[in-house]
């Protein structure tokens, strides 16, 4: 995590950078927005910026955009007398506000919904075993690596894990979101641009791979990599060159690359959607990381980590886990993977009660379709001649409808799966008040589908929410 804090915060720009350093980020400041500017077009990356609400929030975000550069940017100023400017901050493109003196709690929730970067490696399941294995061999080569999985097994983790026992463990890591990216943005924010390569590039500013340069660099979610860009990408596999966008020099790079994908690759490369040559090019050595429910054996050890975790950050004590809740943990299907299990124990650690977690704090996604549920249901089904038949005779319902009421699953006999799948969606966009990110994730589906999805909704003339991410 790379965060930048731009402007002089009245003695409090200190606190900031030291939470944010307690909660493992990097820390860069700037003491204005030209300069914070000047610093991103030279390769000082960073995953989110903390703005002071003194400087121009606006004509920073617009540079930002107009430079092609990707950054997340947060307002922050002192206590409530900057009402009306966090509300202008906002306006201008903040997507959020942190007042100040800075709430520890506040800072590592706005840290960890910028970027997820645990590093540890928890594999006591002989599956994960073999997996570390293997990642410990091919970790000191400089061999292409390909990591693929199920959404939420822990790919940016292990490509960390793979950096750190290389030889350029003391180089940089650069992370990029491919999903994540507006196509218009990635090739500049990969390669970098010139001066008045486009409208609105007011200065060269150096790309991921420039910035990688002796390190390594992650290509998350590599399929979701618009096809023309990946024939760019295979050539700086094949020369080890780069070329900025507006220029026609060649700038060498000496980047090892990771990538990842919860695709099947072999079926997006027949279907077109990705080049073979780049597959070949990218798969020299391949990690598949197991789905959670394939290494039950980490189950219980994850989520004692996760309960310690969000203990220190909530400043809780540490609890074990029940024997009930661990049986629970230990039935779950865990479709989320680590992702959800980690959810769950946030939860859990903060509505908990009792000495040990309870399994009555351990809320489960599916919990509505439990098998307690299903009897409910049944008794639920059961009509008298007074009562009309909910199969037949009720209007179909919303996902969130049956999530209040379990006995309301049946109303979903006989619906089409793109109707159910269309609910889903925008009920979870709702929940996440339209931030598409948000609902990207907890869907386990790209940014990019969503879009689509959603446009294809539009295009049939259903009302979308409102973007809010």
């Amino acid at each position: 995590m790379r965060l930048m804090i731009v402007g002089q915060l009245e003695g409090y720009i200190s606190t900031a950078g030291k939470i944010a350093l307690q909660k493992g980020a990097k820390v860069l400041h700037c003491e204005d927005v030209e300069e914070a500017l000047a610093a991103l077009r030279n390769g000082r990356s960073a995953d989110l910026a903390m703005v002071d609400i003194k400087q121009d929030i606006g004509k920073f975000v617009k540079s930002l955009a107009s430079e092609r550069i990707h950054i997340e940017v947060v307002a922050c100023g002192i206590g409530s007398s900057d009402t009306r400017a966090a509300v202008k901050a906002i306006e201008d493109g903040a997507k959020e506000y942190i007042p100040l003196p800075p709430d520890a709690e506040l800072i590592a929730a706005v840290l960890q919904a910028a970027t997820e970067e645990q590093s540890d490696m928890i594999a006591a399941d002989p599956a994960m075993k073999r997996v570390i294995m293997l990642a410990d061999k091919i970790a000191p080569s400089e061999a292409t690596v390909l990591i693929t999985g199920e959404s939420g097994t822990g790919k940016e983790v292990m490509s960390r894990y793979i950096h750190n026992k290389s030889k350029r463990k003391d180089g940089p890591f650069i992370a990029l979101n491919c999903a994540a990216i507006p196509e218009n943005l990635l090739e500049s924010e990969l390669f970098g641009h010139e001066k008045g390569a486009f409208t609105g590039a007011t200065g060269r500013r150096i790309g991921k791979f420039e910035e990688a340069n002796n390190g390594t660099i992650l290509l998350d979610e590599i399929t979701e990599m618009d096809i023309s860009l990946q024939a760019k990408l295979l050539r700086v596999l094949q020369e080890r060159v780069i070329t900025r966008v507006g220029s026609n020099n060649d700038v060498k790079v000496n980047v090892r690359v990771i990538a990842t994908s919860n695709r099947n690759l072999e079926e997006t490369v027949e279907k077109k959607q990705f080049r073979e040559d780049l597959y070949f090019r990218l798969n020299v050595m391949n990690i598949k990381l197991p789905a959670l429910r394939e290494r039950p054996g980490d189950i219980l050890a994850l989520a004692q980590f996760f309960a310690d975790k969000y203990a220190d950050a909530n400043n809780m004590d540490h609890k074990k886990l029940s024997p009930a809740a661990q049986n629970m943990l230990e039935q779950y299907p865990w479709r989320g993977n680590i992702r959800e299990l980690e959810n769950t124990m946030h939860r859990a650690i903060i509505i908990s009660i009792e000495d040990e977690i309870e399994a009555e704090a351990i809320m489960l996604e599916d919990s509505a379709f439990s098998g307690a549920n299903r009897i409910d249901q049944g008794k639920a089904s059961i009509t008298t001649d007074e009562s009309p038949s909910p199969a037949k005779e009720q209007p179909p319902q919303k996902i969130s409808d049956t999530i209040k009421n379990p006995g309301a699953v049946e109303a979903y006999i006989g619906r089409p799966l793109a109707d159910l799948e269309r609910d889903m969606i925008l009920d979870t966009l709702e929940h996440t008040l339209g931030n598409r990110t948000h609902a990207a994730n907890i869907l386990g589906i790209s940014i990019r589908t969503l879009r689509n999805k959603l446009n294809q909704y539009k295009d049939e003339g259903v009302d979308i929410p409102a973007s809010a991410g």
